[in-house]
């Protein structure tokens, strides 16, 4: 069962490692709609926070860019979890090896 499970975390790697490859443009961070008179909810605007060498930031966005910037962001979020899935699998794969080694 051990060398199956080391030859399905290989080959879900692989997938992963090619569907990296396909991220294109992408970007952190929130999108939010916010209004310079939230109680009125008049004169709203776009604006994109996120965090980079540990400092906050704020980008304004206008509305002709907002498809494309929203495009970035999901395409962040998904190379945040692909990688995340990579390298849980990485230390899965490692703990098997390790096992397999004690074992013989």
């Amino acid at each position: 069962m051990t060398h199956k499970r080391l030859e399905q975390i290989d080959q879900r790697i692989e997938k992963i490692k090619a569907e990296l490859a396909t991220i294109g443009l992408m970007r952190p961070g929130s999108l939010t709609r916010q209004f310079k008179d939230s109680k009125a909810r008049t004169g709203a605007y776009y604006q994109l926070s996120f965090t980079l060498d540990m400092k906050s930031r704020t980008d304004y966005i206008p509305r002709p860019c907002l498809e494309q910037v929203r495009s970035e962001v999901a395409s962040y979020k998904r190379f945040k979890a692909l990688t995340a899935a990579w390298v849980a699998l990485s230390i899965e794969r490692s703990r098997l090896r390790i096992k397999l080694l004690r074992d013989v």
